[in-house]
């Protein structure tokens, strides 16, 4: 049902999900940062209050196994969550229940998680890790989105997806990219498609949120 990466850029601090599902807006549900503490994918059959506790264990300062180990030993049903957490020093964890979906499995790398269910295959996980790790992409951004592109050409899930959406933090107090794909026949082309929109112009928007006397032309009828 469900394929992410979570990931913490070595270069800059800034905490990653890129996500993807056969489920309508996966982003809404699977996808918790915090700047300056972590990230916490949280899917399978989805809690979205896990992210949520996960991101206040994160904040605490506990590292990633620790958060996973909490989150566990708090849940009322842990068989039917799968999780990947990436911590402010770039430690991972992963944890799925013995209900997880399917076909799923998955697949660490160094500040990076990848986890997925209703899979075509079991080393899907494992090629969106490698393809993350081997992509000489200029931004975060796209690194991340070429780690659910090669899981995508592994073979994905079981079945077609509806819904993506790739989301980093960074040294503010927002969501610095929060791109959504909710429900379309081909959701992966569509944010790419967005990404490719969105990076020119995210340097401006983070400053107008600074300091908007510095911003650059806004861009619209009226603006001089």
């Amino acid at each position: 049902m469900t394929f992410s990466l979570t990931a913490r850029d070595p270069l800059t601090g800034a905490f990653g999900i890129v996500v993807s599902s056969s489920s309508i807006a996966v982003p809404a549900r699977c996808a918790h940062l915090a700047p300056g503490a972590g990230a916490v994918a949280s899917q399978n059959v989805t809690n979205p209050a896990l992210g949520i506790r996960g991101l206040s264990l994160l904040g605490r300062g506990l590292a990633a196994k620790q958060v996973i180990a909490g989150l566990v030993a708090a849940e009322r049903f842990p068989a039917y969550r799968q999780l990947a957490v990436v911590d402010r020093d770039g430690e991972v964890a992963t944890f799925e229940g013995a209900a997880t979906l399917g076909v799923h499995n998955v697949a660490e790398g160094p500040a990076c998680a990848a986890a997925g269910n209703l899979l075509a295959n079991p080393d899907v996980p494992a090629a969106m890790v490698a393809a993350y790790e081997a992509s000489t992409a200029a931004t975060f951004e796209q690194r991340l989105f070429d780690g659910l592109r090669g899981g995508a050409a592994a073979g994905g899930e079981a079945g077609p997806v509806r819904s993506a959406g790739l989301a980093v933090v960074e040294d503010v107090e927002w969501r610095v990219t929060d791109l959504r794909v909710d429900d379309h026949d081909a959701p992966l082309a569509e944010l790419e498609r967005l990404l490719v929109l969105w990076l020119p112009q995210k340097a401006g928007y983070r400053t107008r949120g600074i300091d908007p006397t510095a911003a650059p032309s806004y861009g619209v009828p009226g603006d001089e």
